[in-house]
């Protein structure tokens, strides 16, 4: 008898172990009517209809998003959805109103809802501030665009942790990205503005909204999403482990000096709070620094970094940059990839805006932010093929050793210039007189 209570016992307690462990999840809608969630932005309409929230969109009027009172920094999400095949929709999550940002505009991480030809639906916009984190472009991400079920219930599952943020579309991995700038904020449900008659009246509904914010760290999910990160001068785990590392460190020169000199400028350059930035010289009183480049010098690799320009400046990014013999005594010369503000000079052509390959080749779907916000800027050699990145679109690629690189650079004012782009070289960030900002640059050598 007593080896029968004692086993008792102890099914009993493992039985509330076993209960405790498991996800604890808080159901965010109650099924019945709004409570918790109130109105901000435009005026289209959220109602509770059969257990789902429906959003119907009105005419000419901003964003409208239905917010949690409560807000949240670390948890698991989960919710279904359905949508008009023509209504842009998405989720907020870690958002924010502020009075003082953009009159209260409802402003952070979207999960997109996307029922167009693209399908980027559960990839990442950042609402009123940095455009795209994580559009899924790429024929990377081909199994995720093709997951979404146009006109039918579909789940999405959304993982942020930290600066550690994942998602899925009816099971298949989606995003896979890091990023710093938000920890935390309230869960908003979006139906988007329209401008077209036609569109007025199309839904975007809800069900099952639910979330864990007790120890989510227990309970995340492996994903196989191609990981991005936007973490300032720090690597993933992933990153380190894929060769990746800083060719800047958020606190020193280190590996940088002035171009055609053998140390870093005394003046011109200044760093600060992780930032690495080039002083405009034209103010009064102002001293050129010069360019600068690496100290080391690189063929094949996959180059990112962050750069923000002010209003009108002008820089670049240079590759292959060789210093050669000029009228004043050096010329360091290579491909650039254009940054500049593209209201420098009106009209700039087209091989001359922000993105190109200057004075050779036009930049293609390009997707810029604004005058004073970061764009997240990639270049990848790979033996002769080069690309350029902007905001997670590839907007120019071509062959270092083609006729029709020849042709553009024999018809340029670099036509005289010896070996022009297909000498490895060194990496330079370019003094133009502008003051312009550099962050988070890293490099993977092939």
């Amino acid at each position: 008898m007593k080896n029968f209570v004692a086993s008792v016992c102890v099914v009993i307690i493992f039985s509330v172990f076993s209960c405790n462990t498991g996800p604890r999840w808080q159901d965010l809608f109650n099924g019945e009517d709004l409570s918790g969630w109130v109105q901000q932005g435009g005026d289209a309409t959220f109602e509770v209809v059969d257990n789902t929230i429906v959003g119907t969109s009105v005419m000419n009027t901003p964003n409208s998003f239905l917010c949690t009172m409560e807000t949240f920094s670390d948890f698991i999400l989960e919710y279904e959805f359905r949508v008009d095949p023509l209504l842009n929709s998405g989720v907020q999550i870690r958002s924010h109103s502020d009075p003082d940002y953009m009159n209260g505009r409802v402003h952070g991480y979207q999960v997109e809802i996307d029922p167009s030809e693209r399908a980027w639906t559960a990839g990442i916009f950042d609402e009123a501030r940095r455009g795209w984190l994580y559009p899924l472009s790429g024929p990377e991400h081909e199994d995720a665009r093709n997951a979404f079920r146009s006109n039918r219930w579909n789940k999405v599952r959304v993982e942020a942790v930290g600066d550690h943020i994942k998602t899925w579309l009816n099971d298949v991995p989606v995003v896979n990205m890091y990023d710093d700038k938000t920890a935390d904020g309230f869960i908003a449900l979006q139906v988007h503005s329209i401008r077209d008659a036609s569109m007025e009246g199309t839904q975007v509904m809800w069900r099952n909204i639910r979330i864990i914010t007790r120890n989510p760290e227990r309970f995340l999910t492996e994903t196989t999403a191609p990981e991005v990160s936007y973490l300032t001068n720090r690597l993933t785990d992933n990153e380190i482990a894929e060769g990746w590392r800083l060719l800047f460190d958020g606190e020193t020169a280190s590996g940088w000096r002035g171009a055609c000199r053998d140390h870093f400028p005394e003046h011109g350059w200044k760093i600060e709070d992780g930032v690495l930035t080039v002083l405009s010289s034209r103010v009064e009183g102002g001293i050129r620094g010069g360019d600068i480049l690496t100290e080391e010098i690189f063929s094949d690799f996959d180059l990112k970094l962050q750069a923000r320009i002010t209003p009108m400046a002008n820089s670049g990014i240079k590759y292959f940059v060789r210093e050669y013999p000029g009228d004043n005594g050096c010329a360091p010369l290579g491909p650039e990839f254009q940054i500049i503000d593209n209201n420098y000079r009106s009209p700039l052509n087209e091989d001359q805006v922000m993105g190109s390959l200057y004075d050779l080749k036009a930049p293609e779907n390009v997707r810029l932010n604004p005058v004073g916000q970061w764009n997240n800027i990639r270049i990848v050699v790979s033996g002769d093929h080069v690309e350029h990145w902007l905001n997670g679109f590839k907007i120019v690629e071509y062959n270092r050793q083609s006729e029709d690189f020849d042709r553009r650079v024999a018809e340029s004012k670099f036509h005289d210039v010896e070996g022009y782009g297909k000498i490895d070289g060194h990496i330079l960030l370019q003094e133009h007189r502008d003051e312009v900002s550099f962050k988070s640059i890293k490099i993977r050598t092939f």
